[in-house]
């Protein structure tokens, strides 16, 4: 009855309490029951005894479990409440992800099992890890983002049942039926957020999107970032990746872009907000103190981790469109 996954992000000791409640929910545990020993689960299933422990320990704070000493551990509960139990898919834990994580678990607190996977934007991990899911789960959310572009997903994700499916982050043109999503409006937001800067852009002679091919994140921000600056006339390129120039306001996606672009602009002895302006994409806590402060482009990671927990909980199947805002700081 325990299942343990080792292909699975969520932790070992959750992956086997989550396994003993669900026994206790289709009956086949009852109240009484011992459980193994710490020492034959961890030799049964190659796990340290230090995990099991801390499974059981878990599960005592539940109050599903409780133990005697010399005589072991057993169910104390004679029944515990269906919870839901989420078949969680992220294209990988980026600094942002794992704020949309974080918030989405504690959102969601006692109230579900989550079996956490990392596919690090590659369709056929994606397919393979789905497909051979051993459990049946209320909900399936996934955030969507795939190298080999979007369309090849699509057909997958619609044999998916709908009833259970919510997209994260972004929304996926074809995914048919009815189902929930929390999502970026990419082109719109970043159109939307240049705005707010365009009296701080003004300063600059032109500005730079430092958008790299292999990027998975959607070609829709370049859209939305060409638009801007046709409208307000500003002078502008983008770029697979960026040189300094004084001058130039630059935006960045890639986290990696950003790092390089702060140490050429370090080693030319240039001033950030001054000869060079900074814009990067996506908030995070470590950008408010780099350089006394990188300014940002950002969705509310927070809010889309809570929102996301929200549609489970109320099983609702709609797409709310994620608050996005520009924080400025003094990079620019």
């Amino acid at each position: 009855m325990i299942h343990i996954d080792e292909f699975s992000s969520t932790p070992k000791y959750r992956q086997l309490a989550n396994s003993i409640i669900e026994g206790i929910q289709a009956g086949k545990i009852k109240q009484g029951d011992v459980l193994p020993s710490i020492n034959e689960l961890s030799f049964e299933h190659y796990i340290a005894r230090i995990t099991v422990e801390k499974g059981y320990n878990y599960l005592k704070s539940l109050g599903i479990v409780e133990s005697v000493r010399g005589k072991g551990f057993f169910i104390s509960a004679g029944s515990v409440p269906a919870n839901f139990r989420i078949f969680l898919l992220f294209n990988k834990l980026s600094v942002h992800k794992k704020i949309i994580y974080d918030s989405f678990v504690a959102s969601m607190g006692d109230t579900a099992g989550i079996d956490f996977y990392i596919y690090n934007n590659d369709f056929n991990l994606f397919k393979r890890i789905i497909t051979k899911r051993e459990l049946d789960y209320s909900h399936i959310v996934i955030i969507p983002h795939f190298m080999e572009g979007d369309s090849i997903a699509v057909d997958f994700i619609n044999s998916l049942p709908k009833e259970k499916l919510i997209l994260v982050d972004k929304l996926l043109p074809g995914i048919q039926g009815s189902y929930g999503a929390v999502y970026e409006n990419f082109e719109k937001d970043i159109y939307q957020t240049l705005l707010q800067a365009k009296d701080a852009l003004a300063k600059y002679q032109s500005i730079q999107l430092v958008f790299p091919d292999s990027s998975y994140y959607p070609k829709a921000i370049v859209k939305g970032f060409e638009h801007f600056c046709r409208d307000y006339a500003f002078d502008f390129k983008v770029s697979e990746e960026a040189q300094p120039e004084k001058g130039t306001a630059y935006i960045t996606v890639m986290e990696d872009d950003l790092i390089e672009l702060l140490d050429q602009i370090k080693q030319q002895g240039l001033s950030l907000g001054k000869d060079i302006g900074l814009i990067s994409y996506n908030e995070t806590p470590i950008k408010r103190l780099l350089f006394d402060g990188i300014s940002t482009i950002s969705t509310d990671f927070v809010k889309m981790g809570a929102l996301a927990a929200d549609l489970v909980k109320s099983n609702a199947r709609n797409k709310i469109e994620n608050p996005f805002s520009f924080i400025q700081r003094s990079s620019l």
